[in-house]
């Protein structure tokens, strides 16, 4: 219905981009226009078709791709995904967005329940029914409702469970199975990035924060593809794989000088940061930050408050340290970038793991 173009869209309102929607539903497009005629949005293009017809459709090749829950209902996933990358710009990028295993272990349940007992109802208003009256009545046991918290479809309307419990065509992934299909076959960086959460569900020392059992030690060795595949069976929350995929890891790398930090997603400001540090009587320093749920002892080291307190998205790390350098109690004797860089790492790690302090070479 819309929700990826009109945002899209509405960022790129003052540039000359083009936004395609595809969608093989014309109630869906309908719904679509019609936010996009509110908002004044007159940069889109309407394509009613299959996306497994993109590659044949001449409309060239795209920078982004926004794909949401659409490759886990097809018949074959990987044809989808083929499509896709047939109209990628070589230097283009997806987000992309699957049903993720463990977390709906209690759905796939039901599912299976469901098709058993609406094995012979007639029409979909019966399977529906079927399905309220067991869900009215299921027992504390069962393991949909032991992990009901974690899901709410179907409290949303007859569209809502019937699209969790009675969809004909529903698959879902592990991390490594994602790997295996898309790195492996067709050697993609994956780039996890969890709603509101960031990197951190994938990351067992956030998982099991504030507590850092000895374990942990031996897992930081692993490559980060065996570490994400740990922290997906040690949370068991994740319902939904969200990432972006390009061809070749392009990531911005920290301990560059020109590089620029800024704060996304967040309220809270590098100056604010900064002054919470400095009131703060923790030893070690504890980042409890309430939108993540995440509670962790951080290392701020000696400078990080001072360099959060220069962060305002248009300075470069060269500037900000320039800033602190300036500081009256450094000035006798100035940290050099190489010092400060690695002062402030564990603070940035945490805050880019949760996408609140992220970089780029350019901003507005």
């Amino acid at each position: 219905t819309g929700d990826a173009t009109i945002y899209l869209a509405e960022q790129l309102r003052a540039t000359d981009a083009e936004i395609v929607h595809l969608d093989l539903s014309a109630a869906s497009i309908a719904i679509a226009r019609r936010r996009a005629e509110i908002r004044g949005l007159e940069n889109i293009r309407w394509l009613q078709v299959s996306l497994l017809d993109l590659p044949g459709l001449g409309l060239g090749e795209f920078d982004y791709i926004n794909c949401s829950g659409v490759l886990h209902h097809l018949a074959d996933p990987d044809a989808g995904l083929r499509a896709l990358l047939g109209v990628l710009a070589a230097d283009g990028a997806i987000g992309m967005m699957v049903y993720a295993t463990y977390g709906r272990t209690g759905v796939y349940q039901m599912q299976e329940l469901l098709r058993r007992i609406n094995g012979g109802c007639e029409g979909i208003g019966q399977c529906l029914d079927n399905a309220r009256q067991v869900l009215a009545t299921l027992p504390a046991t069962n393991w949909f409702a032991r992990g009901e918290q974690l899901i709410s479809d179907h409290r949303r309307g007859d569209a809502g469970i019937y699209d969790l419990l009675l969809h004909s065509q529903d698959r879902s992934y592990t991390v490594e199975e994602l790997y295996a299909w898309l790195h492996d076959a067709h050697r993609l960086h994956i780039e996890f990035s969890d709603v509101g959460r960031g990197r951190a569900p994938y990351l067992p020392e956030l998982v099991l924060a504030p507590r850092q059992p000895p374990f942990l030690d031996a897992v930081a060795r692993l490559p980060p593809r065996q570490q994400q595949s740990i922290a997906e069976l040690l949370g068991g929350t994740l319902v939904t794989h969200s990432f972006y995929l390009c061809r070749g890891a392009r990531v911005a790398p920290y301990g560059d000088p020109e590089c620029i930090p800024f704060f996304c997603h967040e309220p809270v400001t590098g100056p604010e940061l900064s002054a919470i540090i400095h009131r703060s009587t923790d030893v070690p320093f504890v980042m409890r930050h309430s939108h993540t749920g995440i509670s962790t002892p951080l290392d701020v080291g000696r400078f990080g408050k001072f360099i959060l307190k220069y962060i305002d998205g248009r300075r470069s790390f060269a500037q900000v340290f320039a800033l602190v350098r300036g500081e009256e109690k450094f000035r006798r004797s100035p940290p050099d970038d190489e010092t400060l860089f690695r002062d402030f790492a564990p603070l940035y790690r945490f805050l880019n793991a949760i996408e609140r302090l992220l970089l780029t070479r350019c901003r507005a």
